[in-house]
């Protein structure tokens, strides 16, 4: 039971590297912003995926069910071929930007079923029809489409009819950390044999082409052992390795370099390019790969005729150079892979101490499968890019200091194979759980000279590294103590001092940069995409700016998280103390800038809704509250800690330094909640709303005719769905309607919808804001919940049905079909489909259906913190007494 935690322990003690070797590899790196080296700045088409079988990436490589070494240098994936196919299939296809009536959409049926945090078991399953793909279809389809109507989507097509197709299992199992097993399971689901040929890939990242002088690896055809053929690997920095393949009856050979002459007609550096082996296979032309058995890209052919219902299975072994000797390479090879996965089986079970059931399991496990799946090698230096460019480009060139050469956790490595700043802050908390090591590397590279501005900013994400994502880093980083803390044991003061470092540069940029007016904020989009009016990254054609809601939560928030990390902080070393007043002293003023103070109006607040809003301010001062209520009025729910008070009980003299500040600032406390007032157990609480206020908010976020759908919170009222909000300046009517799918704004691509669906990282701030809350309220702050259903529930057991709803998205109903399907008869019914879950972007507000990026088990994997907090829903245990201790913890109390 012990064997992944002992090989956990070994990596962080650098005793072992277990992770050398993972899934590293992007399932898309044509149209990146890497790869883009066009003077308009247009991706999708500088690098379009009809060239990237044929033209060798710059920065990175993709590939199907990839595999590689942490610095990219050697990768491994599958290429497959149906016989129909006018290509291999080398790796995902989807539609892009400009082509997909909601954007960017990968147009693949492929699920992440398992993953051990050191990837000593991995299983990803892919679904490939045996009629010929419809790229055509898919594109002209999606093309035609408006808005309005749903995405066409690959079962459409019809070519998964009668179960025609192959389920493609690939397992890697590590007997060593540099000992990789691999086997690849290959089922005939169709009602006939069909021909499949499989094509497991070897090749070097090319690097030699950009770097003149460089050192080339080589891939050469090894002496035939025991029915089993050998491709031998020699790099210079890598060194030398083997990959044994069981039973293959022909090795393939050519460059990962450009076939120029096809793409551009320019002259090739070889004749054997990236696309010789498609060629050979596909075309039939033997002269396009290397009969003298050698090149930088190899494959192993196994030409299989498979029965229906029948199972193939290919074994290959990638290991160092004389590693294992010739006569065990395949001995016990199926043993070992099953032990791995049962030791995967072990890991999670007693991760959870067996506390969840089988559903609740299958989700746990699949979420944190694709949070180590979607791991990433993530090349990118800048200055060398830029340096490549024609002078003319202009995007990210105030990032020139930026080297990324690192394993990064990307939201989802087909629609976002690069990182969005706050989409890591999210992916932390559920990957602490499970690699803490891993989840404070991840928070830490954001804060690292590399990365982060020396301004102070935090690069937000390869699209425009100079946009602003919401300040969660500095909330993820303590959380992520605490997690470490709480669940591990573990107290990493060195990780919370050396971030908190960075985190002040951070929160001094957002003063300097993003203050237009006295501590009220601005951050434009701030990741939400369309949920305002209008394009907030844009100049507003009202002229003015606007006073945001979010934006000035979100600094409420920050201000705490700075202040929760130096009393930490402050307990080990009391030169800390006064930052800890400095950020009490920003909250104060952050938070009462959101009311009426000495009638500037800046009144953020809206006494007849009882709702928060953006204030548009005009050229001449005057200014209008925009009135959609949206997930923009509930940030300010959001910002909310609470101290214990055996922190202060540590810390007299500061104790009374805390309340004298406080008290002096009695102007900005009589419009927020006041730090002095005692809670439950002597608790202090910093919030910017007072109980009346906060009724009234919750009251509207309870109600299932506003904020409560019955899968989790949605992001826009639903009683903007009979009453738009409008906007009417100079003829022009500006409107934000309820959007429960998918969005009909052309802002941002039209990609997300922040206009009525449900996002899982926002319900999490929402429910982790209850969890605190109910730690200062207790048992005697009771809500109607659901609005006007006459049930009364604390804040904890209201924290509790949010988790439980946002769970049923993916849980089985009565009748067996889980709503994250929605219409998709395959998956709701088809025993071969309906387990194999796919973990949105975010979430339809009625009928709970995935929209969006369908792998972005990022950040809506946020979900497993629920399944670990919470357990099972069907256990009692969490309302006894311990509820309030239970609830302080998981809020990051202060002390807790």
């Amino acid at each position: 039971m012990k064997k992944e935690f002992e090989r956990i322990h070994q990596c962080d003690s650098s005793k072992l590297p277990w992770k050398k070797w993972g899934p590293y590899l992007s399932e898309r790196q044509w149209g990146t912003v890497r790869e883009d080296y066009s003077d308009n700045g247009d991706a999708w088409n500088h690098f379009p995926h009809s060239q990237s079988g044929a033209r060798a990436y710059r920065w990175g490589e993709d590939g199907l069910a990839g595999f590689s070494d942490d610095r990219q240098q050697l990768c491994f994936a599958l290429a497959l071929w149906n016989g129909c196919d006018p290509v291999l299939k080398e790796r995902l296809f989807g539609v892009t930007n400009p082509q997909g009536n909601h954007g960017e959409d990968v147009k693949e049926y492929y699920f992440y079923l398992d993953a051990t945090p050191t990837h000593s078991y991995l299983q990803y399953l892919y679904k490939y029809p045996q009629a010929a793909y419809p790229y055509a279809t898919l594109v002209t389809t999606n093309e035609q489409r408006s808005r309005q109507e749903a995405e066409y989507e690959l079962l459409d097509t019809g070519v998964f009819d009668e179960n025609r197709y192959f389920d493609i299992f690939v397992e890697y199992a590590k007997a060593d950390p540099e000992d990789i097993l691999i086997r690849i399971k290959v089922i005939n689901r169709g009602p006939e044999a069909a021909a499949l040929r499989v094509l497991p890939t070897l090749w070097f990242r090319n690097t030699w082409s950009w770097m003149p002088g460089s050192v080339k690896p080589q891939l050469r055809q090894a002496a035939d052992e025991r029915n089993c053929r050998t491709i031998h690997a020699s790099h210079p920095e890598l060194g030398d390795y083997q990959l044994h393949c069981a039973e293959a009856s022909a090795l393939l050979f050519c460059e990962n370099e450009t076939n120029a002459w096809r793409l551009f007609h320019g002259n090739n550096a070889s004749r054997y390019t990236k696309d010789g082996i498609n060629n050979c296979v596909v075309l039939g032309d033997t002269e396009s790969v290397n009969p003298a058995g050698h090149g930088t890209k190899a494959a192993t052919d196994y030409t299989l005729n498979i029965l229906p219902g029948e199972t193939r299975v290919i074994r290959l072994r990638l290991c160092r150079e004389h590693a294992v000797a010739s006569d065990k390479i395949f001995a016990d090879f199926d043993k070992q892979v099953d032990q791995r996965k049962k030791e995967a089986d072990q890991f999670y079970l007693a991760l959870t101490e067996k506390k969840l059931g089988k559903e609740q399991q299958r989700i746990l496990r699949q979420a944190l499968a694709g949070m180590v799946w979607t791991k990433q090698y993530y090349e990118y230096d800048v200055k060398h890019w830029l340096d490549e460019h024609d002078p003319k480009s202009t995007r990210n060139r105030e990032w020139n200091h930026m080297q990324c050469h690192d394993i990064l956790s990307m939201p989802d490595k087909w629609e976002y194979p690069w990182f969005a700043v706050w989409d890591s802050a999210f992916h932390s908390l559920p990957l602490a759980m499970i690699d803490p090591t891993f989840a404070k590397q991840q928070l830490s590279l954001f804060l690292d000279h590399r990365y982060q501005h020396p301004s102070g900013q935090i690069p937000a994400y390869e699209w425009n590294f100079s946009d602003v994502n919401p300040p969660v880093h500095a909330w993820a980083v303590y959380m992520v103590y605490r997690i470490c803390q709480d669940y591990h044991k573990r107290h990493d003061l060195a990780f919370l001092k050396t971030a908190f470092a960075s985190l002040e540069n951070n929160f001094n940029w957002w003063e300097t940069h993003r203050e237009p007016d006295k501590n009220v904020y601005e951050g434009g989009f701030l990741g939400l995409d369309n949920i305002g009016v209008f394009d907030r990254s844009a100049a507003l054609p009202t002229g003015g700016h606007l006073e945001q809601s979010d934006a000035t939560a979100w600094l409420t928030l920050f201000s705490q998280n700075m202040l929760q990390i130096a009393l930490e902080l402050s307990l080990h070393e009391a030169d800390y103390e006064q930052r800890v007043l400095s950020y009490l002293n920003r909250f104060m003023a952050t938070a009462a800038a959101m009311q009426d103070i000495s009638n500037e109006h800046r009144d953020m607040w809206d006494e007849e809704d009882g709702f928060f809003y953006d204030v548009l301010r005009f050229p001449d001062g005057s200014s209008t509250r925009m009135k959609a209520r949206s997930l923009l009025g509930l940030l300010p729910l959001c910002a909310v800690t609470v101290i214990e008070k055996t922190v202060l009980d540590q810390l007299p003299q500061f104790a009374k330094q805390f309340d004298a500040l406080v008290d002096r600032r009695s102007h900005l406390t009589a419009h927020i909640f006041c730090p002095n007032k005692r809670g439950i157990a002597g608790r202090r609480l910093l919030a910017i709303m007072d109980e009346d206020k906060l009724r009234r908010v919750l009251t509207r976020l309870l109600d299932e005719e506003e904020f409560l759908s019955p899968y989790g919170i949605r992001s826009l009222s639903k009683y903007h769905q009979e009453h738009p909000y409008q906007f009417h300046w100079e003829g022009q009517t500006f409107t934000v309607a309820y959007q429960p799918g998918e969005s009909d704004s052309e802002m941002f691509g039209g990609n997300s919808n922040w206009r009525g669906p449900i996002w899982m990282p926002m319900n999490i701030l929402i429910i982790r804001a209850l969890l605190t809350l109910y730690t200062y309220y207790g048992e005697n702050f009771l809500i109607e919940c659901p609005a006007r259903s006459g049930v009364q529930h604390n804040l904890f057991q209201v924290a509790r049905m949010i988790a439980g709803r946002l769970l049923r998205i993916f849980l089985p109903d009565e009748y067996g079909r889980r709503p994250v399907f929605g219409g998709a008869e395959k998956f709701q019914s088809d025993p071969h489909w309906r387990d194999h879950l796919l973990f949105y972007e975010y979430f339809h507000g009625e009928d709970g259906s995935g929209l969006g990026a369908s792998h972005q088990t990022g950040w809506t994997g946020t979900l497993v913190t629920l399944l670990m907090i919470f357990g099972s829903l069907e256990q009692e245990d969490l309302a006894e007494a311990g509820m309030q201790e239970i609830a302080a913890v998981l809020a990051g109390n202060c002390g807790s």
